[in-house]
C-alpha cells in the first residue's frame, strides 16, 4: 500500500470577522494566500466563532430581561441572571448544574456547557466587553450547505464543509473540537458488516468522522489569540457524501447518561 497522508493547513491572514462578512470569499482569499488549489475531496473546516460573528449572533447582556426561571438558575449557579436567561433561550432543557456551570441540551440537539455562549474573542473594542456575548449559529448545517454550494459553484470541485466548536467531555478533562454543522461530509461512518483485519465481521463499529476531523482541525486552530479559524484538509481516507450534525447525535432512548 502507498503512503497515506491526512494534511491540515491553516489558511493565513484571516481578518477579524465582522457581521455580514462573506465567509466564502474569505476562504477563497485564504486559499490563494496559502497557494492551495482546491481538489475533489478536500474539506474546509470553519471555527464556529467566525460563523456566528458573520451571522451577527451577538447579544448585549444589558438588553436581556431575566425570567423567573433565569433568576432561579442564576441563584443556584452563581451565573449572571442575564446570561442564565440566554442559556435557557438557547436550550431545550437543563441537564446538570453546579456553581458556575450549567450543562444543557442545546436547541441544536447536542449536550454542552452554558449553551455554547462565549465571552472570549468576541470583540476588540467595546465600552463593556464583558457584557457582550456570542451565541452559536442559528442553523450550522444550513450555513455549511450554503458555503459548500458557493465554493463548489466558483471552483467546480466537490468539497466537504465542517463547522466546529470546542466541547468538554463528561469523563475527561479538556475541550475537544466537535462538529456542530456539516455539508457534503460523511459525519458518521457505519462500518458494521465490514471485515476487520482478521476477516471477522464488524458488529457495532461506527466512526464519528466529523468529530475526528474537527478535533484535528481544532488542534491547529488553537483556543487563544492564534487567529487560525479556517482549516483546509486534504487526504480524507473516505469518499465524500452528504452528512449532517443529526447523524452524530445519539437518540435519547439510547443515551444511558441522562
Amino acid at each position: 500500500m502507498g503512503t497515506q497522508q491526512l494534511i491540515f493547513t491553516a489558511l493565513p491572514d484571516v481578518p477579524i470577522v465582522q457581521e455580514g462578512d462573506d465567509l466564502s470569499r474569505l476562504i477563497l482569499n485564504g486559499l490563494t494566500l496559502a497557494e492551495i488549489d482546491l481538489q475533489d475531496g478536500d474539506v474546509i473546516v470553519l471555527a464556529q466563532k467566525i460563523v456566528s460573528k458573520a451571522e451577527g449572533r451577538f447579544r448585549d447582556l444589558n438588553q436581556v430581561q431575566p425570567s423567573v426561571d433565569a433568576l432561579k438558575l442564576a441563584e443556584e449557579t452563581g451565573k449572571d441572571a442575564h446570561l442564565a436567561e440566554l442559556i435557557l433561550e438557547e436550550s431545550r432543557s437543563v441537564l446538570r448544574k453546579r456553581q458556575d456551570l450549567i450543562i444543557v441540551e442545546h436547541r441544536l440537539g447536542f449536550v454542552c456547557a452554558n449553551a455554547g455562549i462565549d465571552h472570549s474573542n468576541v470583540t476588540e473594542s467595546e465600552q463593556q466587553p464583558e457584557k457582550r456575548v456570542l451565541l452559536l449559529p442559528l442553523d450550522p448545517d444550513a450555513t455549511a450547505a450554503r458555503i459548500q454550494h458557493e465554493l463548489e459553484s466558483s471552483t467546480k470541485v466537490s468539497l466537504g464543509i465542517l463547522i466546529i466548536d470546542s466541547h468538554g467531555r463528561a469523563w475527561r478533562m479538556g475541550t475537544v473540537g466537535t462538529c456542530i454543522g456539516a455539508a457534503g461530509f460523511p459525519t458518521l461512518l457505519d462500518l458494521r458488516g465490514k471485515p476487520d483485519i482478521g476477516g471477522r465481521t464488524l458488529q457495532v463499529t461506527q466512526v464519528g468522522l466529523g468529530d475526528e476531523i474537527a478535533a484535528g482541525a481544532s488542534a491547529l486552530m488553537g483556543q487563544a489569540d492564534e487567529r487560525r479559524p479556517i482549516i483546509h484538509v486534504r487526504g480524507l481516507p473516505y469518499p465524500l457524501h452528504p452528512g449532517t450534525l443529526n447523524e452524530l447525535l445519539r437518540p435519547e432512548e439510547q443515551d444511558m447518561f441522562r
